[in-house]
């Protein structure tokens, strides 16, 4: 999805189209929704710079900053900052009214105190503003051109709560023409531009410093949402900082997911910047194929440290893998299917499905095995909803199926399944034995990398 394109002119044409009314305010300080007159749009860039006064007219200084926490939804902004870098002054909207003429002024009694650049908030001029950011709705990376607000007035205060950004031309121009004429006639100028904006509800963003992440209380479960194909390309767009910031804060569910779908280099290298101890937590939630296809790109010694600290049994899936030749048949499989007894019920192979620890969203087939593990046939897993629970899964095999051995090449495995138009295809050994299933994400995969 793209960013919300606008062509309505003027702000309030901008309300209209965003839904926004006086009732979108969130109460504070005991105060009802219908106390709040009317919201005032306003944008950042044209607020920077914007006089700040006293009670009585006299001029303090300048807007420089506004201060918010972005942990809320559809923060609210905590602090508008004013002044000279050794005497900055800061107060909440609350002791602030907008004037008609532009300016800010001081309500009666309200009192500003000192302020800081190195508090804990984030600062829409020094941290937002030509900043890239995630957009999780349209599933990209953006840069910041400009940041839209709405200013709630009241008699006794003020609310100024965060809109959404502006990622278009728009924005652009705004910056690009203040200070050459009016901000009403501006506004007017823009608005004949379309504005590409994108709401704070799906901003994501982007912090490299940990500590820093963990004083704005910033997290990426919005992102950890989206598909694992989505991730990685968004992944991919970042620099090298900002890529290895944001991996280090999915999960290792989700970061497994994601490094199975980026490109092979930049697999590696994410796997390279982590510690030895994550590294496994990640590799272990991995396809045993893929991650065996990751720990062979590695350098032994760190190959070796990553396995080091992995399960027991995830480590020897993995290890069994690398010792097979990637471009053959053995070298794409998993190790992660279902396989049941030559006697089972359909009952029995939905007690096996219930209880597989992969994603079953992976599982195409159910394969009959005997007592030695011999390969004897394979049930598509759609004619499980046709049969009656007690039926033998014997009676639902398909009458040829087809298999190939560990060491056929990966060219010959592409073949089999254009031909037979698989979804899986079983991997044996020299005894017949099942050793592992190609999933066809996998030829997919392989496809690609031919092409």
């Amino acid at each position: 999805m793209q960013p919300i394109e606008r062509k309505t002119s003027g702000a309030a044409g901008e309300l209209k189209d965003a839904g926004i009314a006086a009732e979108t305010a969130i109460p504070r300080n005991g105060k009802n929704m219908r106390d709040f007159k009317d919201p005032l749009l306003v944008h950042f860039s044209l607020l920077l710079g914007t006089p700040v006064v006293d009670a009585a007219g006299r001029t303090l200084g300048r807007l420089r900053e506004i201060a918010i926490t972005p942990g809320a939804v559809a923060p609210v902004v905590s602090e508008i900052v004013w002044g000279s870098k050794k005497n900055l002054q800061a107060i909440s909207p609350t002791g602030l009214a907008h004037m008609p003429n532009g300016e800010l002024r001081l309500r009666e009694n309200a009192e500003p105190r000192p302020f800081s650049m190195a508090e804990s908030v984030l600062l829409l001029d020094r941290d937002l503003m030509d900043q890239q950011i995630i957009d999780v709705h349209g599933r990209k990376v953006v840069r910041v051109n400009d940041v839209s607000l709405l200013w709630f007035s009241h008699d006794a205060g003020a609310e100024l709560r965060m809109l959404e950004v502006e990622v278009g031309t728009r924005g652009a121009m705004r910056r690009l023409l203040k200070g050459l004429a009016p901000k009403s006639v501006i506004e007017r100028m823009v608005s004949r531009i379309p504005s590409k904006v994108i709401p704070w509800d799906f901003v994501d963003l982007i912090e490299i410093d940990p500590a820093r992440r963990v004083r704005l209380k910033i997290s990426h479960e919005r992102l950890a949402q989206l598909h694992p194909s989505d991730i990685a390309d968004i992944l991919e767009e970042l620099a090298p900082a900002q890529r290895e910031a944001i991996f280090n804060l999915l999960d290792e569910e989700v970061a497994a997911e994601a490094l199975e779908e980026v490109e092979p280099k930049l697999q590696k290298l994410l796997v390279e910047s982590l510690n030895y101890e994550r590294a496994a937590d990640i590799v272990e939630e991995m396809d045993p194929s893929a991650a065996a296809d990751l720990l062979g790109e590695l350098n032994k010694d760190r190959s070796e440290a990553i396995l080091e600290e992995m399960e027991p049994e995830e480590r020897q899936e993995v290890k069994e893998l690398l010792e097979f030749s990637e471009r053959s048949a053995a070298g794409r499989m998993t190790t992660n299917y279902i396989a049941v007894p030559l006697d089972a019920t359909v009952a029995q192979a939905i007690d096996a499905l219930r209880n597989f620890d992969d994603d079953p969203e992976n599982v195409t087939e159910i394969y009959l095995v005997d007592g030695e593990g011999i390969l004897h046939g394979v049930v598509p897993l759609a004619r499980l909803l046709m049969a009656l629970p007690d039926t033998k899964l014997s009676t639902l095999s398909e009458a040829g199926f087809v298999s190939c051995p560990e060491d056929m090449h990966d060219k010959q495995v592409a073949e089999l399944f254009d031909r037979y138009n698989l979804y899986a295809l079983p991997v044996v050994d020299e005894r017949k034995k099942l050793v592992g299933v190609i999933n066809a994400d996998h030829v997919i995969a392989f496809m690609r990398q031919q092409a």
